[in-house]
C-alpha cells in the first residue's frame, strides 16, 4: 500500500483500531474496543474486514495484530506522524 493508493473501504473505526494495533500489540476485540472506545461487536465486525483486507491478522484465537501491510496504510493515510527522511532540511 506504500504506493500512494489506500483501500476506499477504511472507516474511522478501522483507523482507530489500526491505531490501538500498531502499538505493538496483540489484542482481543473486547481490549480493543475498550481502548477506542466502541462497542466490542462493531470491533469484531470491523476486524474481520481489516482481516479480510489484509491488514490486520488473526493470531491465535480471538486475538488479532497488525501486518505490514496495515501500518503501510497507517503510514500512506499520515495517521502515524512519520518524518519522512527525504524532506528534511539539511
Amino acid at each position: 500500500m506504500s504506493d500512494g493508493t489506500q483501500p476506499d473501504w477504511i472507516t474511522s473505526v478501522d483507523r482507530e483500531i489500526l491505531g490501538v494495533l500498531n502499538m505493538n500489540l496483540t489484542l482481543t476485540p473486547s481490549i480493543i474496543a475498550e481502548n477506542i472506545d466502541r462497542s466490542r461487536s462493531s470491533v469484531s465486525r470491523r476486524l474481520n474486514t481489516l482481516t479480510a483486507g489484509g491488514l490486520v491478522e488473526k493470531v491465535d484465537r480471538g486475538k488479532y495484530r497488525i501486518t505490514e501491510t496495515g501500518v503501510d496504510v497507517l503510514v500512506d493515510e499520515k495517521i502515524l506522524d512519520i518524518p519522512d527522511p527525504e524532506s528534511e532540511d539539511r
